[in-house]
């Protein structure tokens, strides 16, 4: 009996390991119907979001059109105001209009910042509005350490999130709005001539990927929330910071893989996002990464590589 007890020890300590993947920025893999967590980096660690916003933004989107506020037909028009936004962005031009099924898919798919802001402004009348009804949902959603002050993620000092909240968000998408599953599995979309594609490469290149978004801001590093579903099993990664894309990718493909390889014990052994106990300082502010991730002509380098790899990528693909 000493002997099994000793090798389930052994056992339950090995799977509970961390990932081999070593970063400095927060992290957090779980399950999303039960709210299990696998993993956990710095869960509480304050964050800028980034263009992760938009899930909430998009989450808000859903209530209105699930409480017949707005219909996936209403036309979603561009303001002045939207216009003036950065990019990434649609481009449209100020009167033009497209539908909020439309811009929904533009959101998630292009990340456009202009459409964020004329989502907001079509669903609540301003920005303003549409904000305090994210703040609204994050502290239903027990999202305690999250504070909204736009729309799209374009960097503001107040807008601060964690990776246990964005957790939070994740998984009440997932559960409260099962009928959007699809919009974040789009890998493009056509908007008049444009072919707009996902900035997500997981959903093109790793097996099981079905969402959610990525974001990034000089001060944010690279950021995502990854989903991926594999033998009926569904588990949901949170990375923050990252210094690249590619090295975002790294990260997520080894917290996910871990987690579908030690899926039984994490289930068995695994706390949850509330049980999960606080580790940081509220008083801690948002760390900035502007310097080490874009400082000194990197993310020009970064973006030179990447936009290589897609013209192989595109080429490669074109040929099947």
């Amino acid at each position: 009996m000493k002997v099994r007890r000793a090798g389930l020890g052994l056992i339950v300590g090995a799977v509970l390991m961390a990932p081999t993947a070593a970063s400095a920025g927060p992290a957090l893999v779980f399950e999303p119907y039960n709210g299990t967590v696998f993993y956990s980096e710095d869960p509480d660690a304050a964050w800028f979001p980034a263009s992760l916003t938009k899930l909430m933004t998009a989450y808000v989107a859903f209530q209105a059109l699930k409480d017949g506020s707005v219909k996936p037909d209403t036309n979603v028009v561009c303001s002045k105001k939207a216009t003036e936004q950065a990019p990434s962005k649609l481009w449209l031009k100020e009167g033009e209009a497209i539908t909020l099924d439309v811009a929904l898919k533009v959101l998630i798919v292009k990340s456009a910042n202009d459409v964020a802001l004329m989502i907001a402004e079509t669903v609540s009348g301003s920005e303003e509005a549409f904000v305090a009804r994210m703040n609204e949902a994050a502290q239903r959603l027990n999202m305690t350490r999250t504070v909204f002050a736009n729309v799209n993620g374009l960097p503001n000092e107040r807008q601060v999130t964690t990776a246990r909240d964005l957790a939070k968000l994740a998984r009440a998408i997932i559960i409260e709005f099962p009928e959007h599953a699809d919009l974040f599995t789009t890998v493009q979309v056509q908007v008049g001539k444009k072919v707009l594609r996902t900035h997500n490469g997981l959903l093109v290149n790793y097996p099981g990927a079905d969402g959610m978004k990525t974001g990034f801001i000089c001060d944010s590093g690279f950021n995502v929330v990854a989903s991926a579903t594999r033998e009926g099993r569904k588990l949901v990664a949170v990375i923050l910071g990252e210094p690249s894309v590619a090295s975002r990718r790294e990260r997520a493909v080894d917290l996910l893989d871990n987690g579908f390889k030690r899926y039984f014990w994490k289930s068995l052994f695994g706390t949850s996002l509330d049980g999960l106990a606080i580790q940081a300082s509220l008083s801690s502010g948002p760390t900035h990464l502007r310097d080490s991730v874009c400082g000194a002509g990197k993310l020009k380098a970064k973006r030179k590589v990447v936009r290589k790899k897609k013209s192989r990528s595109t080429a490669s693909s074109s040929s099947r």
